[in-house]
């Protein structure tokens, strides 16, 4: 494919993964109505690229796709691409051997493959670096390094430096609106932050409880 990506029906579906329409599967995001026809709707490109990882992510927890030749075959089965030249444009993108294992639960190279697909499917790269990093938190995925990450451990640092029930509350609700956040920040903090976290929120519980003791007996 060649031109401005922006043009392509991937971007027009903000589906950069080209991912085909399925009504069993409820995809986050999807608008209304959820296809063109055959392939999904998503109502953002973040919301695309949520669904592009997590498909992926499948692929090697569910069907046991470790190698770029592996992911790629299923991704783009040869009855309607060239998947060996798919496979080969991936592979050298991710810096990687046709058959090297590769980990889709590791930020990096997912972004990397995430990267790659995109540049493939829409012939070329319309997202700015931060709109790739927000689709892949949404999916879980957060790439130490990156700002949102170093925000997320200021946070969770200062829940444990002084834990209180509302600086709980303070960091969810800024940092995670849905659970795919939430499991972010838990992230973040650590066994032991999440233990201080809640030893806190329980402190902070008997201290509204004897107060509320105090004024019934005043």
């Amino acid at each position: 494919m060649s031109g401005d990506p922006k043009t392509s029906r991937g971007y027009r579906n903000r589906n950069p993964g080209n991912i085909e329409h399925l009504a069993t599967n409820k995809w986050l995001g999807l608008e209304t109505p959820p296809s063109d026809g055959r392939f999904c709707r998503f109502r953002s490109h973040q919301h695309g690229i949520r669904a592009l990882a997590l498909l992926l992510q499948s692929y090697q927890d569910r069907h046991g796709l470790r190698t770029v030749r592996g992911i790629v075959a299923r991704w783009a089965p040869s009855s309607e691409n060239d998947t060996r030249a798919y496979q080969a444009a991936v592979a050298a993108r991710l810096g990687v051997g046709l058959d090297d294992p590769i980990d889709l639960h590791d930020a990096a190279t997912m972004r990397g493959l995430v990267e790659a697909i995109i540049r493939h499917e829409l012939g070329g790269m319309p997202y700015a670096p931060e709109t790739i990093a927000e689709g892949l938190r949404m999916a879980g995925l957060v790439q130490p390094g990156l700002a949102h990450s170093e925000t997320v451990r200021a946070a969770a640092g200062s829940v444990v430096a002084g834990v209180t029930a509302a600086a709980v509350v303070d960091a969810v609700t800024t940092l995670a609106p849905d659970a795919e956040g939430l499991a972010a920040v838990l992230r973040a903090l650590g066994p032991w932050g999440v233990a201080a976290a809640v030893i806190g929120v329980a402190a902070w519980t008997i201290h509204q409880r004897l107060q509320r003791q105090r004024e019934v007996t005043r």
